[in-house]
């Protein structure tokens, strides 16, 4: 009994626990005694009650709140119905407005007839002109032209918006004025950008659609910008004479070097390399190449100094009697007056001494030169060979697709091949000059000796 009490008494804990949320549960301590069953029970009631004025007040607010709801959607609806209203009427007047803009474009299209070819036309016009104006020379001192252009195009095409009388006479005035322009020389105040960066308002000569100047030096147009800029790299020094003698001219003729496509040839010469950049692209080979030629150039003018006085002296000597030791005939000769009683055969070994004691006097530094002649191609092969590794290498990282990888390379090639070429060939001329020069005199030394010796030789045997 007592047990079955027990379970009862845990079965009503649970279900006051778990059904009445609103009870608030009093802590005991240790020292306090358990509820009985009747005080469990007067609790349940009295929690059960205040459970059943919650829900009512619960139902009552459910109650007015339902009705504010009701309220609210008979105005949603109401609203549906007249946006439905409203859609059906406009979508009505929408294939209403359809139907007269498919009849008004059937009457404009009958009414253009011709027209409509004038204006496609007329805005295929503007857009070629358009892109005439913007790189014509002619916009730095009428800028704006191709903006209208471009505005008048891109409206007849997006929008198929009709051009009036006034935007056609002006697309032909603009026509008509850059034709005028075209003709005639005239200078115009605008901002410059100098080489150095500064812009710098200038006074400018602008000769037709081909040229504008400054300053005695060639200016760019850049349409996409609309600035002026001085060109990095100036053409030859007579032709900024010529720009800035026409632009000091009041009214005679003077000779002026333009371009005639308009800029483009003024702008290659900026990417042409001058001669001390291709001489730089040789690489340490071609300085090589270069400081070789110029100490065989050295020598060369050397002995084509030395040779000629030699020569002048020689020639002097043949003239005179008295033999002097200033010159190669002189010393040779005074060798029949050293030996005056030796026979034939002994002067004649004599003579020939002297002579090739002379003979490498005459042709000093010669072999040398010979040597760079020969050697100066070699070096450009070993340049041409470099280069062409090089390129090989930039193919191997980086492919063919981009061919200024490889420019390097094959320029160090070919600019090796033409400075060895250079030098050797008037390297070669040079020692063939000195080489018969000095063959000559050694001659003139040997023809007089033999002359000795034939002399000495009668002299002998009328004794």
């Amino acid at each position: 009994m007592k047990k079955l009490l027990k379970n009862w008494t845990l079965l009503l804990s649970f279900a006051a626990f778990s059904v009445l949320a609103p009870i608030s549960v009093l802590a005991q301590s240790n020292d306090e005694k358990a509820l009985d069953l009747d005080a469990l029970l007067k609790q349940l009631e009295q929690g059960k009650l205040q459970q059943s004025q919650q829900n009512n007040q619960r139902e009552k607010e459910f109650v007015l709140k339902r009705a504010e709801q009701d309220q609210m959607l008979k105005a949603a609806a109401t609203q549906r119905d007249n946006e439905l209203k409203m859609s059906e009427k406009l979508e009505t007047q929408f294939e209403e407005n359809e139907i007269k803009l498919a009849g008004l474009n059937d009457a404009m299209t009958k009414r253009l007839g011709s027209l409509k070819e004038l204006f496609g036309v007329l805005q295929q016009v503007a857009g070629d002109t358009r892109g005439k104006f913007q790189n014509s020379i002619i916009s730095a001192q009428i800028p704006g032209r191709d903006t209208f252009l471009n505005d008048l195009a891109q409206s007849m095409g997006a929008s198929s918006k009709l051009a009036s009388i006034e935007e056609i006479e002006r697309v032909w005035f603009e026509m008509q004025r850059e034709m005028t322009e075209s003709g005639k020389v005239t200078t115009f105040t605008t901002d410059v950008i100098e080489a150095g960066g500064n812009k710098v308002s200038k006074q400018v000569l602008r000769v037709g659609p081909f040229a504008l100047a400054a300053d005695g030096k060639y200016l760019d147009y850049d349409g996409i910008t609309q600035t002026v800029e001085e060109l990095i790299r100036q053409p030859a020094t007579r032709y900024g004479e010529s720009a800035a003698a026409l632009q000091q001219s009041k009214g005679e003729l003077v000779e002026f070097g333009l371009d005639p496509t308009g800029g483009s040839i003024l702008k290659l010469l900026v990417q042409a390399p001058s001669l001390q950049e291709r001489i730089d692209q040789g690489g340490l080979v071609g300085y090589i190449i270069l400081i070789v030629g110029g100490l065989a150039l050295l020598l060369a003018l050397e002995r084509l100094v030395t040779l000629t006085i030699i020569k002048a002296k020689v020639d002097k000597q043949l003239k005179s009697d008295e033999f002097k030791d200033n010159n190669p005939l002189g010393r040779v000769m005074k060798v029949r007056d050293t030996y005056p009683e030796a026979d034939t055969e002994a002067l004649e070994l004599h003579l020939t001494e002297a002579i090739l004691g002379e003979i490498p006097k005459l042709g000093r530094n010669l072999t040398i030169i010979k040597i760079v002649s020969v050697v100066a191609p070699l070096m450009g092969l070993l340049g041409t060979v470099t280069g062409m590794i090089n390129t090989f290498q930039a193919i191997t990282l980086f492919g063919t697709g981009d061919p200024k990888l490889m420019a390097g390379g094959i320029s160090t090639a070919l600019v090796t091949t033409v400075l060895g070429l250079v030098v050797a060939i008037p390297s070669t001329l040079l020692y063939a000059m000195l080489n018969t020069r000095s063959k000559n005199i050694v001659f003139i030394l040997q023809e007089q000796a033999a002359g000795v010796i034939a002399e000495r030789a009668e002299r002998a045997n009328k004794g």
